[in-house]
């Protein structure tokens, strides 16, 4: 996680001295290595943390640290490209390196981890962390009864029954990621297009980004309390609606609304949709499932920014942009309800259990 920190900061700090297209792309594909490998394990260490009943709360909260950048980065948008140029928003990156050190200090380790290593003292001190009350000392010997197999990881994302909650997952993540990258690369640009000026566009994208931390905030807390699923499936539903209306004729507080509706139901749902993939898969593999899930989403956020350019260059009415931009919505919409059926009344995936061993004196 640290590692991929520092090459997603430094690479899109470089970014600001591209001098060609070629030399920002490839800039910009480091920086998505470092962004690719540092989601799914933030997620999966967080999830094994948690206690079950905040799990998905505590994962939200987490991950919407995402879209609180997204937001400081509009802000900062709005009072810096007018002075400084476009290169100054990613020198800016550099600045959150000064926390590397926290980082390496206080970031902890997976005790699953820890013990497939045969790390037993540093096992026991992290747990002793988490349950201050439970007597671990060293005479106590710690098993990991889900332990990892031997074999293929990507192969048992298929195996015991989630071979179809994995389509549906990665189907749900595409989708997801699209409309995200296509809305974060081209609102502003949509908006400027119809008619309103560069600070009123880069607000539009500040509230976008505020709404996915409401979103993720206020789905973690429903996820904790009903089923996480059904409410991704209603996110994906309100926000395909919200995404449709976007390009009507609109007040402004309500134009305003929709694209913090919008924000809620696509970033928001991106972070939801983390913390039901980490709880679908059993500790041993959900590293694994977490990083298919994240790398087949890139696809879509890859596709999204390329649809907003090419409906851009066709110069379709503003009403046809948004419609299709709520496609992929409806999609990840009737993806997650057949997840929810198919799944139906089946057990959650399992947790790790670590067993405490006392041996015989």
């Amino acid at each position: 996680m640290a590692i991929s920190f520092v090459l997603f900061s430094i690479s899109t700090f470089m970014s600001g001295f591209a001098t060609s297209p070629t030399e920002f792309g490839i800039f910009r594909f480091i920086a998505g290595l470092g962004c690719g490998g540092l989601m799914p394990n933030a997620v999966a260490l967080i999830n094994e943390y948690a206690p079950k009943r905040a799990r998905s709360t505590l994962v939200a909260l987490m991950f919407s640290g995402y879209s609180l950048g997204g937001v400081l980065c509009a802000g900062l948008g709005i009072y810096m490209l007018p002075r400084f140029g476009w290169q100054s928003m990613f020198l800016a990156a550099a600045l959150p390196l000064v926390l590397l050190p926290l980082i390496l200090w206080k970031l902890p380790e997976s005790v699953g981890f820890l013990l497939r290593q045969g790390q037993q003292a540093k096992a026991r001190q992290m747990l002793s962390q988490v349950a201050p009350g439970v007597a671990l000392g060293s005479d106590v010997h710690l098993l990991q009864t889900d332990a990892k197999g031997a074999g293929v990881p990507m192969l048992d994302l298929f195996l015991k029954g989630r071979a179809m909650g994995t389509f549906m997952i990665w189907l749900s993540f595409f989708c997801c990621l699209l409309m995200v990258y296509a809305l974060g690369s081209w609102l502003p640009k949509l908006m400027a297009t119809a008619g309103y000026s560069l600070g009123s566009s880069l607000s539009f994208l500040l509230m976008l980004n505020f709404g996915g931390v409401v979103g993720a905030i206020a789905g973690g807390w429903l996820g904790d309390r009903f089923s996480l699923p059904k409410v991704v499936l209603a996110f994906f539903a309100l926000g395909t609606v919200a995404i449709a209306l976007l390009g009507f004729n609109s007040p402004m507080p309500v134009l305003y609304l929709l694209i913090a509706i919008a924000g809620a139901t696509t970033i928001g749902t991106q972070i939801l949709l983390y913390a039901n993939t980490a709880q679908f898969y059993p500790q041993a593999i959900r590293s694994t499932g977490l990083g298919w899930a994240s790398g087949v989403g890139r696809t879509g956020a890859i596709v999204g920014p390329l649809l907003g350019g090419w409906l851009m260059a066709a110069a379709l009415p503003l009403q046809m942009n948004f419609l299709v931009f709520a496609v992929p919505g409806l999609v990840a919409a009737l993806a997650i309800g057949f997840f929810i059926l198919y799944y139906r009344g089946k057990q959650e995936a399992p947790q790790v259990v670590v067993a405490a061993v006392r041996p015989a004196v």
